[in-house]
C-alpha cells in the first residue's frame, strides 16, 4: 500500500484535489475488472458497433468472456462454439438483402455437409458489398421464391441451394448433396428436375442438368453415391439403388446398396457401421450367394483406386469373372 492509499479520502481531496484520487482509480484499459455483460448482447453474436451502442468499447471485449468470432464480431463465451454460432456471427456482417447459400444453406436445411469452410453467401447485384473474411461472396439475383427463413436466418431455398451447388461444385460432389436432400425428403425428384428444366443460361448450367439426371433419392450415404458415380462416369450401366432381393419363396434375403439385376450382382460400400455389424452382414451375404447373387464389397480405401474398382465390376458384368 502506497502513501496515497493510507490518506483518508477527504484529506486527500483537500491536499491534492482530484488528481491523486484519480491515481487511486483503476484504468479500465489497463487493469481488467469484472466484464460488463449487457443482457442485450447475450442472445447471440454481435458486432463492435452493437456493443458501442450499449456503452462498451473494444477494450471491454478483450477478455475470455467475449471470444472474437470474426472481424469486429463477438459473442459470450458461455455460448457453445459450433457452425450455428459461426453462421450467426457471419450474419451480423451481411447486408439485409443477402442470404446464406451453397453448403452453408444446405447445412441450415439439415444436410450433413461442412458449412463454414468457407461460408457461402449471396448478395444481390448492385449491393456494393466487398469481400468478407471467411466468406465466399457471390453476386446474383435473389427472387422472392429464392430466400426462406431457417431458424431465424435468411438462407436460399432448398431448390435454389441445390441449383447453386450444382452449378459450382463438381458433378460428383453436387450429386452427393442432391442425393442427401432427396433422401431426406425435403425435396422430391420431380420437383427438383422441374426446377432445373426452367433454368436458363449462366455458368454451370450443363453440370446442373447432369446432377438432376444422376440424382438418386434412394441413396443412403455419400460414399454410396460416390461409388455409383464412379461406375457411371467410367461408362458402366447405372446400377439400381437399395433393391430388396427375395428368394423363390418370397423370403427377404437382403438389400445391396447397388444392384445389377441382369447379372445378379450386388455392390456394397462398407463404412464404419458395417464393422459394427460384420456378423449379420456375413450371414446376409451367404443367403444372397445361396440364391445365386454375387456381392462385391468396397471400402473408402478401394475408392482411392477407381480403376481397380471399375475393372472388378466390369469383369463380372461382362461375364469374365
Amino acid at each position: 500500500m502506497n502513501w496515497l492509499e493510507r490518506v483518508p479520502g477527504p484529506a486527500l481531496a483537500a491536499l491534492t484535489g482530484s488528481v491523486a484520487e484519480g491515481a487511486r482509480a483503476r484504468h479500465g484499459r489497463i487493469v481488467s475488472c469484472k466484464p460488463l455483460t449487457p443482457d442485450a448482447l447475450g442472445g447471440g453474436p454481435f458486432t463492435l458497433r452493437d456493443a458501442r451502442k450499449l456503452g462498451l468499447d473494444y477494450w471491454h471485449l478483450r477478455s475470455g468472456s467475449w471470444p472474437r468470432l470474426g472481424p469486429s464480431t463477438y459473442a459470450l463465451s458461455r455460448r457453445s462454439d459450433g457452425p450455428m454460432l459461426k453462421l450467426q456471427a457471419a450474419g451480423c456482417r451481411l447486408p439485409p438483402a443477402g442470404a446464406f447459400s451453397g453448403l452453408a444453406a444446405a447445412w441450415l436445411h439439415g444436410l450433413d455437409v461442412e458449412p463454414c469452410n468457407p461460408i457461402d453467401v449471396t448478395v444481390p447485384k448492385g449491393e456494393g458489398v466487398s469481400g468478407r473474411s471467411g466468406m465466399r461472396v457471390s453476386r446474383s439475383r435473389l427472387g422472392a421464391d429464392d430466400v426462406v427463413c431457417v431458424q431465424g436466418i435468411r438462407t436460399t431455398s432448398i431448390l435454389r441451394t441445390l441449383e447453386d451447388i450444382g452449378r459450382r461444385m463438381s458433378l460428383v460432389e453436387a450429386t452427393v448433396v442432391a442425393d442427401m436432400a432427396l433422401h431426406s425428403g425435403i425435396v422430391e425428384l420431380p420437383t427438383f428436375k422441374s426446377w432445373v428444366s426452367t433454368r436458363r443460361g449462366g455458368r454451370g448450367l450443363v453440370n446442373l442438368r447432369l446432377v438432376a439426371d444422376h440424382a438418386e433419392p434412394k441413396s443412403e450415404s455419400p460414399m454410396e453415391t460416390r461409388l455409383r458415380m464412379l461406375l457411371v462416369l467410367a461408362g458402366l450401366p447405372r446400377p439400381e439403388a437399395q433393391v430388396s432381393i427375395h428368394d423363390r419363396k418370397g423370403r427377404f434375403l437382403g438389400r445391396p446398396d447397388l444392384y445389377y439385376a441382369e447379372r445378379r450382382l450386388g455392390l456394397e460400400y462398407d463404412g464404419g457401421v458395417h464393422r459394427d455389424s460384420l456378423a449379420e452382414d456375413n450371414r446376409r451375404q451367404n443367403r444372397l450367394l445361396e440364391e445365386g447373387v454375387r456381392l462385391l464389397r468396397f471400402t473408402a480405401g478401394d475408392l482411392l483406386h477407381p480403376t481397380v474398382v471399375v475393372a472388378q465390376v466390369r469383369a463380372v458384368l461382362e461375364g469374365r469373372a
